[in-house]
């Protein structure tokens, strides 16, 4: 096997000649197209998704083609003056562009910068929002001043590159910014993850089987940072391996979820505690949130790359990968109660019936314990204010998920949460001796949601090669269940178990 020399960057841009890195062409020359029509734009979207590396890329081709591309990062600049901003900027102009001005205003920039002609100029400003707010409008105004005037200087193009959609931020200050002029940098396609996977193939000669290349894109939703961090760790796990196979990549995506300390995840779940209501909303219930980017969760949670717009036009959650983990992250402290659970069953081994799980016994026993100890031990109060942090659904969902995943455990059957991109799904799939199975949660609330609902399961167990689904229904006691009953039902092919758990809400919550 030849010893590949580039790998998979996890992290800055991506240098070409040292990383694995998809050309995006089509990017680039929509990109240039700006350029050649001497507009100044944005470029903006979440962190990890290729920013750096694609305005790197572009300035390189504008090199090619007779341009002198500058780019600088202000990340930092949060406490620059005025002075030192203006520094910074005529060293740059100096280095990339052979000028040598030392303005002390910003009139006096805009003035030498009118003054130079005869060239080309590109200039890129990344992590824009990173500078100091009292100096934005003003550095604004003068690229206004400068914009109208381009046909007759030098400075033919100025890019400002962020994390936040700054379209908005920079029409505020009347700048020649306006929404046709926003560049967004998608995350990859599947057929761009696959390329770049490809690129380790061929170069290396080692392969990575269809069902990890499908599940790295499933799980990432092609987020080219997490891409590029899934393949760098299977690489570095697989070393010698002529393939990977998809029990590596399920080693790889536990450390992702138990183990791996990512900035970008930290800064998910950071954003999503702030919002902690609206976010369990999400994931708990089956409440449709229409997408409104003036609504200042939806804002936020979107530019951090945890929630986008669907089909619908309504909230979904971006990528699976940060919902799995804000699934842990949300769990509460359950304080001993594992013991509890385990006072209903005196001997694991009666969950084994013909060497399968008795799904009938132990959900018996779930119940028995849901009407001794209702759920209150699965929701958190905030220690300053003594109110609680978890909704409703939230306490249902996790006492049954940690009351199985305990139980699964001693009989040594393994339990992972399935989560995908929509709202209403947090299916967990168990596994027993080579047998999987789903099992469903849902808060009974009429009997279409819950025939809506059967249906999906059937459909989602079949496009998984999944014969046997569980259906768990939580029902308050002060409503009647009506168009499902417990039992078994033959769906397209699907045996799915119905079971409802009753629960007093008076009582429990």
């Amino acid at each position: 096997m030849q010893k590949g020399k580039r790998y998979f960057n996890t992290s800055g841009p991506n240098i070409p000649s040292e990383h694995y890195t998809l050309p995006r062409k089509d990017l680039i020359e929509k990109g240039m197209d700006y350029v050649r029509r001497s507009r100044y734009f944005t470029i903006w979207a979440p962190r990890q998704t290729g920013k750096s590396t694609y305005f790197r890329l572009l300035a390189d081709e504008l090199e090619r083609q007779g341009y002198k591309a500058c780019h600088i990062n202000v990340e930092n600049y949060l406490d620059a003056s005025k002075q030192t901003f203006l520094r910074i900027l005529s060293n740059e102009f100096k280095k990339n562009y052979g000028i040598d001005i030392h303005p002390e205003e910003f009139t006096e920039l805009a003035e030498n910068l009118n003054n130079q002609s005869g060239e080309k100029w590109v200039f890129i400003i990344d992590e824009i929002e990173g500078l100091n707010p009292a100096l934005f409008g003003q550095f604004l105004h003068t690229i206004r001043n400068l914009y109208h005037s381009r046909e007759l200087h030098s400075l033919k193009s100025i890019i400002l590159v962020g994390v936040s959609n700054i379209v908005g931020v920079v029409q505020d200050h009347a700048s020649p910014f306006n929404i046709a002029d926003n560049l967004e940098i998608p995350y990859f396609t599947d057929e761009e993850t696959l390329e770049l996977l490809g690129q380790h193939e061929t170069e290396t000669g080692q392969l990575f089987e269809k069902e990890v290349k499908e599940k790295i894109s499933q799980i990432t939703a092609n987020q080219p940072g997490l891409v590029n961090g899934f393949a760098f760790k299977l690489v570095e796990r697989c070393k010698g391996k002529p393939a990977i196979a998809y029990d590596d990549y399920l080693e790889v995506e536990d450390w992702y979820l138990t183990e791996a300390i990512d900035k970008n995840v930290q800064n998910v779940i950071k954003y999503a505690k702030k919002y902690r209501p609206f976010v369990e909303r999400l994931l708990y219930t089956e409440q449709e949130i229409v997408f409104d980017i003036d609504r200042e969760a939806i804002k936020v949670l979107h530019t951090n790359g945890l929630l986008r717009k669907n089909a619908d036009r309504k909230v979904e959650f971006w990528v699976p990968l940060y919902k799995k983990r804000l699934y842990k992250a949300f769990y509460p402290h359950i304080n001993g109660e594992d013991s509890q659970f385990f006072n209903q069953l005196p001997n694991f081994f009666d969950l084994i019936k013909d060497g399968k799980i008795d799904f009938d016994f132990l959900i018996s026993n779930y119940k028995n314990y849901v009407k001794r100890r209702s759920f209150k031990a699965f929701r958190e109060k905030d220690e300053a204010t003594g109110e609680y942090k978890s909704i409703k659904e939230a306490a249902l969902k996790y006492s049954f998920e940690t009351y199985i995943s305990l139980f699964l455990e001693r009989i040594e059957a393994k339990s992972y949460l399935e989560a995908d991109t929509g709202l209403g799904r947090s299916d967990i799939i168990v596994n027993y001796k080579g047998a999987e199975y789903v099992i469903e949660t849902k808060i009974y609330r009429d009997s279409y949601q819950i025939r809506k609902g059967l249906k999906q399961l059937a459909y989602y167990c079949q496009s998984i090669n999944i014969p046997e689904g569980l259906y768990l229904i939580f029902a308050s006691n002060q409503l009647k269940v009506m168009g499902i009953e417990e039992g078994i039902q033959e769906i397209e092919g699907v045996i799915i178990r119905v079971y409802i758990v009753g629960y007093d809400e008076e009582k429990d919550f």
